[in-house]
């Protein structure tokens, strides 16, 4: 039951504006993860920065099982395989950002894309994580079953190899 696995990447694109930006954004994570991006609405108007509630102002997409595993295993070469202890919260999720998409293996540069940036949150979990997602009879997860930020780093050394500092 203390076995850790990885749940889920989540990229995601904000890009502040709708249009034909959300296109090249959505153009952009497929070609990263290979499945359907969905656009991310605002969630109250801006009126300084000309944005109604509604509206997409952002792109992402979640990718589960061996395909996050692969995806991930891109993601941190992208970052030289060097990840940062500050990026860890308290619950073993981690989050890091990629300033140019095409630094990522496997992506090629397109100039009807151009080069843009996002931002990747890891989500670790273990057996038993799902009586907090339920729809009956909800339950938190006990404090010696959370994952810790120092098990999550000893995973991501042990699983991907990579260093962290």
């Amino acid at each position: 039951m203390k076995k850790i696995s990885l749940e889920k990447v989540v990229l995601n694109m904000g890009v502040g504006k709708s249009g034909d930006v959300i296109e090249i954004a959505k153009k952009a994570l497929n070609q990263i993860s290979r499945k359907k991006p969905s656009e991310r609405a605002a969630k109250e108007t801006q009126r300084d920065w000309g944005i109604r509630k509604g509206e997409p102002i952002g792109v992402s997409v979640t990718v589960r099982g061996e395909d996050a595993k692969v995806l991930l295993k891109r993601l941190l070469e992208a970052k030289g395989d060097i990840v940062k202890g500050k990026s860890f919260d308290n619950f073993g999720n981690y989050s890091f950002g990629i300033n140019e998409h095409i630094d990522i293996p496997g992506v090629k540069y397109e100039p009807q894309i151009g080069i843009l940036g996002l931002g990747i949150s890891i989500t670790l979990s273990r057996p038993g994580y799902s009586i907090r997602k339920r729809s009956k009879h909800k339950a938190s997860v006990g404090k010696s079953h959370v994952i810790t930020s120092q098990e999550a780093k000893d995973y991501l050394v042990k699983e991907y190899g990579v260093t962290v500092e």
